[in-house]
C-alpha cells in the first residue's frame, strides 16, 4: 500500500517546481519536520518556506548579477588597504557602497597617477552594489570603444546602447590610455551623451581633466563630454597618491636595510667581544 504521506509530499514537490519555486520544493520537507517538531502553525512554516525562497532567489540573481559584471574577482573591499588614503577620501568612497548615487544618475571618477588605486577602489564599489543586487558592468575603454564600433558598422548601435542601459553602472578602466581615432572619439562621446543624466558610469583616469584633449582631440568635443561627465559627479581626487608598487618597493628597501643595519651591529659586537676575550687573555 502506497504511504498517503509520502505521496502528498512527492506532489507537493512537483506542484512547487511547476509553479517555479524551487527553492521551497527542496526544503518543504526539513521544513515540514522542524515545523511538526517545535508547534508551528501552518502560517509560520509558510513564512520560512517563503523566506527561505527569497533568500535563494536574491543570491541566484547576485550569482549572475556577478558573472555579467566582469568585475575583477579579486579587487573587493576586503583586499583594498583604505588606510592608505586620505580620511576625505576614504570617507567619499565608503559613503559609495550604499548606491544613493545610482539614483541621480551620478558619474564616479577616479583620477590619479597609475598604480595609486584607482581601478581597484571602483571594483570594490562594483562588488559592493552587486550585492545589493544592482546591475554593474566592468570593462576597460579601449574593449567598450571596439564593441560600440563593431555594432555601428552593423547598424545596431542604438540597440547596443540600449543594452549597455541595463547596467545601473558601466565602469569604464583606464580612459586616459586611450588615443583615439575619430571614429572610436565619436562612439565614445555618443555613449556618454546617452548615459547623461539617465545612468552613471565610472571612470579611472591617470589624465586630469585639462589633458582630456589627449583623448577626444577636438577641443568642441572635449568640452561637451566633459561638461556630461563632470556636471552630476563624484571626483575621487588620487593625483597626491603614491602608487602601491612604490610603497611596497620603500617598505622592502626599509627593511632590507634594517636587516642589513642589524647584522653589521651583530657583527661589530661579536667582534668587540673577541677582542676584549683576546685583551683578558693576554
Amino acid at each position: 500500500m502506497r504511504n498517503s504521506g509520502s505521496n502528498r509530499h512527492d506532489d507537493l514537490q512537483s506542484l512547487l517546481d511547476r509553479v517555479n519555486l524551487g527553492g521551497m520544493a527542496a526544503t518543504c520537507a526539513e521544513f515540514a519536520l522542524k515545523a511538526a517538531k517545535e508547534g508551528l502553525s501552518h502560517e509560520a512554516y509558510l513564512y520560512a518556506l517563503a523566506e527561505q525562497e527569497l533568500a535563494l532567489r536574491s543570491q541566484r540573481r547576485v550569482d549572475r548579477l556577478l558573472r555579467q559584471s566582469w568585475l575583477p574577482r579579486e579587487k573587493t573591499f576586503r583586499t583594498l588597504n583604505l588606510e592608505g588614503f586620505p580620511p576625505a577620501l576614504r570617507l567619499q568612497i565608503e559613503r559609495l557602497k550604499s548606491g544613493a548615487f545610482l539614483e541621480q544618475a551620478t558619474n564616479v571618477i577616479a583620477v590619479g597617477k597609475p598604480g595609486v588605486g584607482k581601478s581597484h577602489a571602483l571594483a570594490a564599489v562594483g562588488h559592493e552594489l552587486v550585492q545589493r543586487g544592482q546591475a554593474v558592468l566592468w570593462t576597460s575603454t579601449s574593449s567598450l570603444v571596439q564593441r560600440l564600433l563593431a555594432a555601428k558598422r552593423d547598424l545596431r548601435l542604438p540597440q547596443e546602447l540600449r543594452k549597455l542601459d541595463r547596467f545601473a553602472w558601466v565602469i569604464l578602466d583606464d580612459i586616459g590610455y586611450l588615443q583615439q581615432e575619430r571614429d572610436e572619439m565619436e562612439v565614445l562621446f555618443t555613449f556618454l551623451a546617452e548615459r547623461y543624466e539617465n545612468r552613471s558610469v565610472g571612470i579611472t583616469t591617470n589624465l586630469v581633466f585639462s589633458e582630456w584633449d589627449r583623448i577626444f582631440k577636438n577641443p568642441m568635443t572635449t568640452m561637451a563630454a566633459l561638461d556630461r561627465v563632470v556636471h552630476h559627479s563624484v571626483i575621487l581626487d588620487m593625483m597626491g597618491l603614491e602608487s602601491y608598487r612604490a610603497r611596497a618597493a620603500q617598505r622592502q628597501q626599509h627593511t632590507e636595510q634594517e636587516h642589513t643595519e642589524g647584522r653589521e651591529v651583530s657583527e661589530q659586537s661579536i667582534a668587540a667581544g673577541i677582542s676584549a676575550s683576546a685583551g683578558r687573555s693576554s
